[in-house]
């Protein structure tokens, strides 16, 4: 239940308050003053899109902000916590919550659910659950297929709703293994392709045995061979300079050594010179190492390096074929090995997948058929209860004679929500043909057609709040005063908040609100007024005949409203 609803600069209200609470609210105003805009404010907090244009000439910003009476735990609490926002606990497990909306000059707009910014989105899943909106959008939209169906499912209550669920559960499932099918044959010769060079590349890969880092070593490997003579002189010329073969030739260890005994002679009369000799010693040694590692190099190399070049040269010739295939490198090569495997193992199963879709597919048709056909039983007993309540409650909107008929239609191809075209016809006299309400309904008559549904529906599927914009529109005389009674009754389960031009529909309502506007010269704003006793005789007058204080509009006023009570007491 809406509590409250604040405005500020939208359209032409420059700032009001809408006292709403429990029962039946009726909004009226004179043309141009912001009927329509009390609607528009409800709309942003429900989530519907902004536009600059509806913020006030010379403001910034328009802003809007309700605050609702919710249950404290079930599924508004629970989407309110998920947006990080917060509610105020008040009594019989019951909280307020606030939504607000404000819409910038620039057309940027912000929401904010219990106090904490959120996506608009989330006011609209909120607002989902807590306001139905009823104005000439609706009304088209009761044309369509797809709303007649939903407002049987609706009246049909829990027993279909649960069959509902389980279908569309089913439904999207064989759905989607009817896609994965459909996928896999349409592909299935492409993906046999894929397995069949699978299978060749991981063969090839596998035959070849690479290592990792193997095409690395091999090239290091084969640029040794290749340059094997100037290795060999090179290593030969530094082996000979340090220890040479010849007697008289001249070689770093002997100048060394002799420079070690040079040192020890005279290290008797200088202790550091003994250290120095020390360290000579050393390099003498390392020197020698040296050499003996340059011979076995040498030895090396004087064996056979042609052949094993010419091994190393096919070796990395296979390596680079594979690389060429299924690089851009030998890693690469390798890692194919392993995800490959996977993915041949995947496509390999192809036949078995298919067989197995085909089993889960005729499992799941048979069980949809199943509950299509309770869906369609439990609609037509539906539609035959629903035809005849909502006859009855037009004959009540002065539309005698007229009958409401819900014609439930299998189709061939099963849907999301069943196989059944719903259809809803009105026979508007006796003696006509039951035609579509597309077709066959005037406005005034769509108006009493939504009114008396919602009526009959929110005796199995109730809504928090009902907003009403203009439902009585194309109605007067007897059928308005009806459509105010209608109204009235549904305000006994729900919130009703209705924005009409008419005073037979205002009467019935417990809250009167008036939009009043005024100037101060140059800008034309509007407020809000709670009216009571004289003032709300006055805007019944006003309704009536265009003057507020007409003693004949005023006493038709009182009549009105007195009648309207002793019929709601």
């Amino acid at each position: 239940m809406i509590e409250e609803i604040d405005i500020r600069d939208l359209g032409v209200i420059a700032r009001a308050t809408l006292p709403l609470g429990p029962g039946f609210t009726a909004i009226t105003g004179e043309t141009g003053a912001g009927k329509t805009m009390v609607v528009t404010a409800l709309g942003l907090l429900l989530g519907d899109r902004s536009d600059s244009g509806v913020v006030r000439s010379g403001a910034k910003q328009a802003s809007t902000q309700g605050r609702w009476l919710v249950a404290s735990t079930g599924p508004v609490a629970e989407r309110v916590r998920e947006a990080g926002g917060e509610l105020d606990d008040v009594n019989d497990g019951r909280a307020e919550l606030l939504l607000g909306r404000s819409v910038s000059a620039e057309g940027r707009s912000r929401a904010t659910v219990g106090g904490q910014g959120a996506p608009v989105g989330v006011l609209a899943e909120v607002g989902a659950q807590l306001v139905v909106v009823h104005g000439q959008s609706e009304q088209i939209r009761l044309k369509s297929v797809a709303a007649q169906r939903h407002a049987l499912d609706r009246y049909a209550g829990a027993d279909l709703h649960t069959v509902l669920e389980e279908y569309r559960h089913v439904y999207r499932r064989l759905n989607a293994n009817r896609q994965e099918l459909d996928l896999i044959v349409e592909e299935h010769d492409r993906r046999q392709r894929e397995a069949d060079d699978l299978r060749r590349a991981i063969a090839e890969i596998e035959a070849a045995a690479p290592q990792p880092g193997e095409d690395a070593q091999l090239t290091e490997r084969a640029e040794r061979l290749t340059n094997r003579e100037e290795l060999r002189i090179a290593a030969a010329s530094a082996r000979e300079s340090l220890s040479a073969e010849t007697i008289d030739a001249v070689d770093v260890i002997a100048l060394v050594d002799g420079a070690r005994r040079e040192l020890e002679r005279a290290s008797a009369h200088d202790s550091e010179l003994a250290a120095l000799a020390s360290q000579i010693e050393g390099i003498s040694f390392q020197v020698s190492e040296i050499a003996g590692e340059l011979s076995t190099y040498l030895a090396g190399l004087d064996e056979d390096g042609a052949r094993e070049l010419e091994i190393i040269q096919e070796r990395r010739a296979e390596l680079n074929s594979i690389v060429r295939k299924y690089g851009p490198s030998l890693d690469d090569a390798l890692a194919l090995l392993e995800t490959g495997s996977a993915r041949l193992l995947e496509l390999d199963s192809d036949d078995e997948r298919i067989e197995q879709l085909r089993a889960d597919i005729a499992e799941d048709q048979q069980v949809a058929d199943t509950l299509a056909g309770q869906l369609s039983t439990l609609r037509r007993e539906a539609a035959a209860a629903l035809g005849t309540a909502v006859s009855e409650e037009l004959s009540a909107l002065a539309m005698a004679g007229a009958q409401l008929v819900v014609d439930v239609t299998p189709t061939d191809e099963l849907g999301p929500d069943g196989r059944d075209a719903v259809a809803i016809l009105l026979k508007p006299h006796s003696g006509t043909e039951p035609r579509p309400i597309a077709r066959g309904a005037s406005g005034g008559e769509l108006s009493r057609v939504m009114l008396a549904l919602e009526v009959v529906i929110a005796g199995t599927d109730p809504v928090p709040t009902f907003v009403f914009d203009e439902v009585d529109a194309g109605v007067g005389g007897a059928a308005a005063i009806e459509i105010g009674r209608r109204l009235q009754e549904l305000s006994r389960t729900s919130q009703v908040i209705v924005v009409t031009h008419l005073a037979q529909v205002a009467a019935f309502a417990q809250n009167h609100l008036s939009v009043v506007k005024g100037s101060d010269g140059s800008v034309t704003a509007s407020s809000v007024r709670q009216l009571d006793g004289d003032e709300r005789a006055a805007e019944m007058a006003r309704l009536l005949s265009g003057l507020a204080d007409s003693e004949s509009g005023l006493a038709h006023a009182r009549e009105l409203l007195e009648m309207a009570h002793s019929a709601t007491v």
